[in-house]
């Protein structure tokens, strides 16, 4: 339904198809194509789109049905540049409420260092 439906937003890094279903909840669905790389790629690809997802989940609207994918460009790039599109390309779909306090969220790193 995603695939066929929906709206499309392309950001550097990040392909986002969605589409407004009310009645249900908020759905995410990753996608990477074969011919990106090899099954080590593909899996980092939608690992760190995983993550950056669960990180904004806080404030994207309820009720959206999602597809996401990286651009060939996304496969290389970092977690941070990533996450940084991906708030982009939400917030320029529509799908961030901004009302919600902590918005803008940060991208933090946790700090594994031994002291």
């Amino acid at each position: 339904l995603v695939f066929r439906t929906s709206r499309r937003v392309k950001g550097e890094l990040v392909r986002l198809l969605f589409l407004h279903e009310p009645s249900s909840g908020t759905k995410i669905g990753f996608a990477v194509g074969r011919r990106q790389g090899n099954a080590v790629v593909r899996s980092r690809g939608r690992r760190i789109l995983r993550e950056a997802f669960r990180r904004l989940l806080p404030w994207i609207r309820p009720g959206f049905l999602f597809a996401a994918s990286l651009r060939s460009s996304g496969l290389t790039a970092n977690a941070r540049e990533i996450f940084d599109d991906l708030k982009v390309v939400l917030d320029r779909a529509g799908c961030i409420d901004p009302a919600i306090p902590g918005y803008p969220p940060e991208f933090e790193t946790e700090d594994t260092s031994v002291s």
